[in-house]
């Protein structure tokens, strides 16, 4: 399940591109798909042997272009181990509400995009998230859930207080914000209550048989309950930004350099553990 729209943020042979907070590597597949040379960046390494099994599988099946590449790097998000300017793309996705210092992350991501390069970053929406936050202290209240609710004005500023330019926005997943409220309501760990399972089966046949019904639905809800806000940005092209916070010499690949990326930083998809919030999404 993509929350960040292609279609907006076009990705192709030879970009390089950095999935930050990868996760289960939902957009990390989709960008090596595509023919990129994918960093997939997290700091839990469980979920990096994840995705490498997945790409591996991928590669075996034919499912991308023989000259894309895909690598996980264990990192943390407010002390990256890339030098500067190296990636084209840069993914953010459900990761900035985890980390304290979520201004020092988007100076880091400024830092490591190439001047020109694109940004896509998605946060829970201020709404699905807030009636989240009423219905139930355990929803956030956990080691490495979310710390923090998004405004898009506040995100707006944040980004462009990291040198980046910002551009058109959206919602996504829309179906997804009543399945949380319900959770929420009857407990976010009571995975097997009827309710939460039905709704939850309902997911998952969405996401396999994309059906058009639900697809209008989902089209409707969006700009009024999507549960993911979706930002996209530029680093402008005469752009310095976050070169004060540099990490050593450019490097294609984005290994290691003088800043190391040992620190446990809580960079995370909650495609697994929002704080086991968003670890259910649609079996995403």
């Amino acid at each position: 399940m993509l929350t960040v729209d292609f279609r907006r943020f076009p990705v192709g042979p030879g970009d390089r591109v950095l999935d930050l907070g990868c996760g289960n590597g939902r957009h990390a597949y989709e960008a090596y798909r595509r023919g990129a040379d994918v960093v997939a960046c997290d700091a839990d390494e469980s979920e990096l042997r994840i995705v490498a099994c997945m790409t591996a599988a991928m590669n075996g099946a034919g499912q991308a272009p023989a000259t894309a590449h895909t690598r996980p790097v264990a990192g943390d998000g407010t002390a990256m181990p890339f030098g500067n300017a190296v990636f084209d793309r840069v993914i953010a996705a459900e990761v900035l509400e985890h980390i304290r210092d979520d201004q020092a992350a988007l100076h880091e991501i400024a830092r490591v995009l190439r001047p020109g390069g694109l940004l896509a970053v998605t946060v829970p929406a201020w709404l699905p998230e807030r009636i989240c936050w009423r219905l139930s202290d355990d929803y956030h209240n956990i080691p490495g859930g979310h710390v923090r609710i998004y405004t898009r004005p506040e995100l707006e500023v944040k980004l462009r207080r990291a040198g980046l330019a910002v551009g058109g926005h959206h919602h996504a997943h829309g179906l997804h914000s009543p399945y949380w409220w319900l959770k929420c309501a009857v407990g976010v760990s009571d995975d097997d209550h009827p309710l939460a399972r039905a709704y939850h089966r309902m997911l998952v046949w969405d996401i396999m048989k994309h059906p058009a019904p639900t697809r209008l639905a989902e089209r409707a809800l969006n700009p009024l309950i999507g549960k993911s806000l979706v930002l996209y940005a530029r680093k402008p092209a005469a752009s310095t930004a976050g070169a004060d916070r540099a990490a050593g010499p450019p490097s294609r690949t984005g290994g290691r350099s003088g800043r190391a990326a040992g620190r446990p930083g809580r960079v995370v998809d909650p495609g697994r553990a929002a704080g086991r919030p968003e670890r259910a999404r649609a079996g995403a």
